[in-house]
């Protein structure tokens, strides 16, 4: 990791042009700042947070440009997860989008994106996914495989899956072809300790903690939940939650590194 950045402080920054109102904004900066520190105490394995400044507006900027090729705007308030696959920083980044009041940040975490320079592997594609069941999640059995490694992680973990997408290959004379996009924990014990380098076949690794942070409190959850409010019964949602007040649907992958 090579951000080199302070803790962020217990207030949260904004980014976008000018500064909002503060008293529309009051509330659900205090909501933002509770998250912020539940994130800090259920997710063992966190990352520091860039300061409010440049390098937060130009990671918004990526963010609304990739959002913006997929979809309308966001919902007036709406999460969003943000992995920057840049081999030197390999972070995700818990993001609330407020029209009105800009973004607040939430917390950060290792992750592992895709490593190139062997067969089957992908450059994990940048872009704004859609969280769906249309592409339906499943749950890790705990099994290993035949090099002893629990791939998915331990049994019930959560693997979100994002459909099938177009990536780079990694192998040979390059190209484009499709690979199936999904966001997971590993191995605990062998693989979860190397996080925060490329290392996937071009899936997202990212801790266990943070997996069952998202799936705990619906992070990804907006399009399920609609499902399931419109009679399409959703197995994947645990009976004991803890959701969040502004499920997002969207995981969006830049690279910082790229213009």
């Amino acid at each position: 990791m090579a951000l080199g950045l302070p803790v962020l402080p217990v207030l949260l920054g904004l980014l976008g042009p000018g500064v909002p109102d503060p008293e529309p904004c009051a509330g659900l900066q205090r909501e933002a700042t509770a998250w912020q520190a539940r994130f800090g105490t259920e997710v063992s394995r966190r990352l520091p947070l860039p300061p409010p400044g440049p390098q937060r507006a130009r990671y918004a900027q990526q963010v609304d440009e990739a959002l913006a090729e997929v979809t309308g705007p966001l919902d007036p308030t709406e999460l969003v997860l943000v992995v920057d696959r840049n081999p030197r920083v390999q972070t995700v980044f818990l993001l609330l989008k407020s029209v009105s009041c800009g973004w607040f940040w939430l917390g950060a975490a290792p992750v592992s994106t895709g490593r190139v320079g062997s067969f089957d592997h992908f450059l994990t594609p940048v872009g704004a996914f859609l969280h769906s069941p249309d592409h339906p999640d499943f749950r890790a059995e705990g099994s290993f495989n035949s090099q002893h490694i629990r791939g998915y992680g331990r049994r019930g973990m959560r693997v979100y899956d994002f459909g099938w997408v177009l990536a780079e290959r990694g192998w040979g004379a390059g190209g484009r072809s499709l690979m199936r996009l999904q966001m997971h924990a590993t191995d605990p014990a062998r693989l979860e300790p190397l996080l925060g380098r490329p290392a996937s076949k071009g899936c997202i690794r990212i801790p266990a903690s943070l997996n069952t942070f998202i799936d705990h409190h619906g992070v990804l959850d907006r399009a399920y939940l609609e499902a399931q409010a419109a009679g399409r019964p959703q197995w994947i949602l645990q009976a004991q939650r803890e959701p969040v007040p502004w499920p997002g649907r969207f995981l969006v992958v830049v690279d910082s590194a790229e213009p």
